[in-house]
């Protein structure tokens, strides 16, 4: 069934309201007719719906039921990811987003190749991903895609130096350095059934030592994925599923 995202001003009894992208998507390329049934997030609340009225640009559509979103992890999942090379970065994004990602905050680090100015010109085609893929894989919120951020930034944001997110409480944060060089694995921790996560994934090149010393300073966990050494777009597509099974959350 066809899914849209909308905020609560869209929202108004027993009525939602969809306009612009969605209704032309609604209208010309799904060629769905008054009767069809949607279905309409807001706010981690899924909302089963009957189109109304198709309009030349809004389509309305009458609220059957509702009900909160069972999709969306127990955990708070970030993903801090050292922009690589190419176009990678889009991959890692989509596969992100379906593994249940609430954030992606791209990391500008010694051996990444992001380059600021032209990084910010893509910030509306990474946000385009993280909608699409959470449209897909029938996500109740649309996963955010933050700012390209250094890595020294990064790593305070992620050891708490600053709000703790849902856990309200810094013990309920977990920060984690992926690195080729060795670590312990995911398998010999315990993890809290919520709370926040971070996850920290290194480019083509890994980080450099100076980087996992500073991470380890402020309280991350170096965890390794063993002796077969990942690609850049597969090493975050494992560290979150592992994150996610050992969480309770697939």
């Amino acid at each position: 069934m066809p899914r849209f995202f909308v905020s609560k001003p869209n929202i108004n009894g027993s009525e939602v309201t969809l306009g612009g992208d969605d209704a032309r998507h609604i209208a010309l390329s799904l060629r769905m007719k008054i009767g069809d049934e949607i279905t309409v997030c807001c706010e981690c609340v899924d909302y089963l719906c009957v189109i109304a009225a198709i309009g030349r640009h809004t389509v309305t559509a009458k609220i059957i039921y509702w009900e909160k979103c069972p999709n969306e992890p127990s955990i708070r999942l970030t993903l801090y990811q050292a922009v690589p090379k190419q176009g990678k970065l889009d991959t890692i994004i989509q596969k992100a987003v379906e593994l249940g990602v609430y954030e992606t905050v791209p990391v500008r680090t010694a051996r990444s190749a992001a380059d600021p100015v032209s990084f910010s010109k893509k910030q509306e085609r990474y946000e385009k991903i993280s909608l699409e893929a959470a449209k897909q894989c029938g996500r109740g919120i649309i996963p955010r895609i933050a700012p390209l951020t250094d890595f020294k930034s990064a790593i305070k944001r992620a050891a708490g130096a600053g709000e703790c997110g849902v856990s309200d409480s810094c013990d309920n944060r977990t920060a984690l350095i992926f690195y080729e060089g060795g670590g312990i694995r995911l398998s010999e921790m315990e993890f809290p059934v919520s709370g926040d996560v971070s996850v920290f994934i290194g480019s083509e090149g890994g980080f450099e030592q100076t980087e996992i010393d500073a991470a380890k300073a402020l309280g991350f966990r170096v965890i390794w994925l063993g002796n077969r050494i990942l690609r850049c777009e597969t090493a975050p597509v494992a560290a979150i599923s592992l994150v996610m099974y050992l969480t309770g959350n697939l």
